[in-house]
């Protein structure tokens, strides 16, 4: 049997699909003031309901929206809490030979969580998969502290900023639970500061010291889950960056092994291992529970070339070595638009990539 009893499955994926060339064209006009919100949304929501279509006829088996209504994979999120607010910047982040769109979030209140508009798309999205499990996905509460521009007026301490952050979460987690969401992706980036010598003395230069700023990554994501009710999935999405196919930050997990692997209260991980960026498998030693799921994110979503299966069957059974094969599941390393920007690889190459794990899957936990 390759489908679990309950997610992360054996076959999975991180979340979002590459924006569909009418979508594309709608926002362009939305942003133009050439359509209003209303005929955007019609747009917005015939095509979440043929990507949800097109993931049941692949075989997915849990169903997203594709992050089809963001701009972003964190800041429309983290904008939309009380508190918060999204804004255009100066400059915008620096990945791999490439800077990111100017935008960004800031502080400009208490942070807490209302009636966010992220509740409104987990209802639509449930109402039109049927009886297929949903998955949601939003940014780790330890992204608003990590790329929010802070208010000193507002927020004296680090830690005042800390404590109210987990709180909206706490607040959040338990809203979308009421909405039937029974599987919740937490997407985070704050860990790859941890993951080589370089990010690390970089968090040196800005006066943090690595060992207590991974300390707090830990109580966030411990803190902001820790109401979760029994049958609800927290799963988490470590990421090295995923902007037009490039990245932000490299290294293996060791640093930090004890604490991802051993110290999380999540049901899942899901981890990039797609390439040589991410180390080796033997950090995956740490793990210390039977019951935590480790999704191995082997087969690359940023460019379009198909993995060869007998490759990736190879490097799960290395995985093995160090973690039970039963607690091992597949996925893509990222997802495949993590901005509405998309990645550079067609939308036929992010069908034949899940349609690959889900074979790969079949055969090595039939």
């Amino acid at each position: 049997m390759t489908k679990t009893i309950k997610a992360p499955f054996r076959y999975d994926h991180v979340g979002s699909f590459l924006r569909p060339q009418v979508l594309k064209e709608a926002r362009s006009k939305f942003q133009k003031n050439e359509i209003t919100y209303a005929e955007l949304k019609k747009v917005e929501d015939e095509e979440i309901i043929r990507l949800i279509e097109k993931q049941k006829e692949i075989g997915v088996l849990s169903i997203t929206d594709g992050e089809f209504r963001r701009s972003w994979w964190h800041f429309d999120f983290l904008g939309g809490l009380e508190g918060m607010e999204y804004y255009e910047k100066d400059h915008g982040l620096n990945f791999h030979n490439l800077e990111t769109r100017k935008e960004g979030i800031r502080v400009v209140g208490k942070i807490d969580f209302g009636h966010h508009p992220f509740l409104d798309h987990f209802k639509f999205v449930k109402e039109h998969a049927g009886e297929s499990t949903v998955k949601f996905t939003i940014p780790s509460p330890n992204m608003l502290h990590a790329r929010a521009d802070k208010n000193t007026e507002i927020y004296a301490t680090e830690e005042e900023l800390i404590e109210d952050t987990i709180i909206a979460y706490q607040k959040g987690i338990q809203a979308f639970y009421d909405l039937g969401c029974r599987y919740l992706q937490l997407d985070d980036t704050a860990w790859a500061s941890l993951f080589s010598d370089e990010t690390r003395a970089k968090l040196v230069s800005e006066g943090k010291d690595p060992q207590k700023f991974m300390d707090t990554l830990q109580y966030v994501i411990n803190e902001s889950i820790k109401n979760k009710p029994a049958d609800m999935t927290i799963t988490m999405h470590i990421c090295r960056g995923n902007y037009k196919s490039t990245f932000h930050s490299s290294g293996g997990y060791d640093f930090a092994a004890k604490v991802i692997f051993g110290g999380l209260n999540v049901d899942g991980l899901f981890l990039e291992f797609d390439d040589e960026r991410s180390g080796s498998f033997e950090p995956l030693k740490y793990v210390n529970r039977p019951d935590l799921k480790v999704v191995l994110g082997l087969v690359t979503s940023k460019f379009g070339k198909l993995e060869d299966k007998e490759s990736i069957k190879t490097r799960i059974h290395e995985a093995a070595q160090y973690v039970s094969l039963d607690q091992l599941c597949l996925s893509p390393q990222c997802g495949f638009s993590s901005t509405e920007d998309g990645n550079i690889l067609e939308e036929d190459n992010q069908w034949q990539k899940l349609s690959l794990i889900k074979e790969i899957a079949e055969e090595v936990w039939e």
